[in-house]
């Protein structure tokens, strides 16, 4: 496996990235790799390792980067608090933007393919994920939500509103248990995406918690639900960005 850090210019300054892809063959398509509330830190370059194994070119970037240039949450109040003034910074459109600085970097790198794209988000990036599906047509094929919070929200600016446009597969992983993402929303999500014509899954993983697919979240974590949201997520990348 090859894999660099760098940092990659937006209109907003530098963003850190982790980037992952096979050593051999390629070019390979794009996956974007949205992180959690909690940060950029080795657990997600992990399992964008993971991705990359399968043959994709993924990209992680430290969204934080227009606040620090370094976060991972320590369970302290003090960094809790941090973590959520750096999340509740954040917006879809500042995301978006975000991604497409990604995407032209890995225009100019030749083990990127130029082909559709992918993205997955956890938590916080669930709606990015979305929103992208969207924003970022018709090149996005595949985008994965995981655990997502705020998908469909009371907002003018909640991706939901946007899913007519997606030419795209679209994946949400549900926990059965996610303050952050209760069965309500959930079900008034799915009604929208129905009504839209969206080509989507809602998948509900029975005795899970919100970030369950996180091997160091502890006894939050449930290897076979973690196991399986792969088999989805690899699946669905493989219909969308390796069709010929």
């Amino acid at each position: 496996m090859q894999e660099k850090e760098l940092d990659i210019q937006t209109a907003d300054g530098a963003m850190p990235t982790f980037i992952t892809h096979p050593e051999e063959g390629g070019p390979y398509p794009v996956v974007l790799f949205l992180m959690d509330a909690p940060g950029k830190r080795e657990e997600l370059h992990d399992m964008a390792r993971r991705i990359a194994t399968v043959g994709y070119y993924v990209m992680l970037p430290q969204l934080y980067y227009r606040r620090t240039r370094e976060f991972v949450v320590d369970g302290t109040d003090e960094s809790r608090k941090a973590m959520f003034e750096h999340m509740n910074s954040l917006s879809n459109a500042m995301i978006m933007d975000d991604c497409r600085s990604l995407l032209g970097f890995a225009d100019g790198e030749a083990a990127a393919g130029d082909g559709p794209v992918g993205c997955v988000g956890y938590c916080m990036s669930g709606p990015f994920a979305f929103a992208a599906a969207a924003q970022l047509a018709p090149r996005m094929q595949a985008s994965a939500s995981l655990h997502g919070v705020r998908l469909c929200m009371d907002s003018d600016t909640s991706p939901h509103l946007d899913a007519a446009k997606i030419p795209g597969e679209v994946y949400f992983g549900c926990a059965e248990t996610d303050e952050w993402a209760p069965p309500e929303m959930i079900d008034k999500l799915d009604e929208h995406l129905q009504a839209a014509g969206t080509n989507y899954r809602i998948e509900w993983f029975p005795g899970t918690h919100h970030g369950f697919v996180f091997p160091e979240r502890g006894a939050i974590y449930v290897k076979d639900a973690a196991e399986r949201h792969w088999e989805r997520l690899f699946a669905m990348f493989e219909r969308n960005l390796k069709a010929s």
